[in-house]
């Protein structure tokens, strides 16, 4: 059964076609949602991608969480349905409230675009249920304000529930706790800085970003039977 992915695209998103390829390349069927509907189509999984919607004006995300389609995404995710945020999509998810934290400026206030080793800390998402918990994904980075941050008695819940989905083997932005992706109490929203989609072919230089949407395509499968 081939898993269908709803991938958001909002005025300025650059990385939802990139989304559609990888996914599409591991046998689903990828499809954009325009953010201005208010329904989503029949989808199995969401994954909110990668840009600067609508500019990033005021900060990451603080416009997009008022496109329509996000209430239809909050509704799916608290139907348990699988939803992934990949950097902007990341920064848009802890604007609308699914995720906890924020995401603030790099550290020296420097755009970063390069390589990042991860470390899966848990299997139970629907990001990392092929991988294994301590493996090492090459997987790379391209943000100005990918630095997590939440309260000490957040991190400490993350942590306690076994929430943190992939931290920064070298922390490269300052992220409390090495954190480079997280995941709700219902394990079925994840948000990560790292593109995957970016190393979804080894031309790109890695293909352990298949890894995560193997995992995504797996885990609509699970939620649509």
């Amino acid at each position: 059964m081939s898993s269908r992915v709803g991938v958001v695209q909002f005025p300025g998103t650059n990385c939802e076609f990139d989304v559609v390829e990888a996914v599409t390349a591991l046998g689903g069927q990828g499809e954009l949602v325009w953010h201005g509907d208010s329904v989503l189509p029949q989808v199995d999984a969401i994954v909110v991608p990668g840009g600067f919607a609508h500019g990033d004006y005021l900060r990451p995300g603080a416009i997009a969480q008022f496109s329509p389609i996000m209430n239809a995404v909050k509704e799916f995710a608290n139907s348990g349905g699988p939803v992934v945020g990949i950097c902007n999509g990341f920064q848009i998810l802890t604007e609308t409230g699914l995720l906890p934290g924020a995401l603030q400026k790099n550290s020296g206030l420097k755009f970063l675009c390069q390589p990042a080793q991860l470390r899966v800390e848990t299997t139970e998402s629907v990001l990392t249920r092929s991988a294994e918990v301590g493996q090492i994904l090459s997987v790379p980075i391209n943000h100005f304000e990918g630095n997590f941050t939440c309260s000490e008695e957040t991190l400490a819940e993350l942590r306690d529930q076994d929430r943190i989905v992939v931290t920064y083997v070298d922390n490269p932005n300052g992220s409390m706790g090495d954190i480079a992706g997280v995941c709700n109490e219902g394990r079925n929203v994840v948000g990560l800085m790292p593109h995957p989609e970016r190393a979804s072919n080894a031309l790109l230089g890695s293909t352990d970003g298949n890894i995560m949407f193997s995992s995504l395509l797996e885990a609509a499968i699970s939620a649509s039977v």
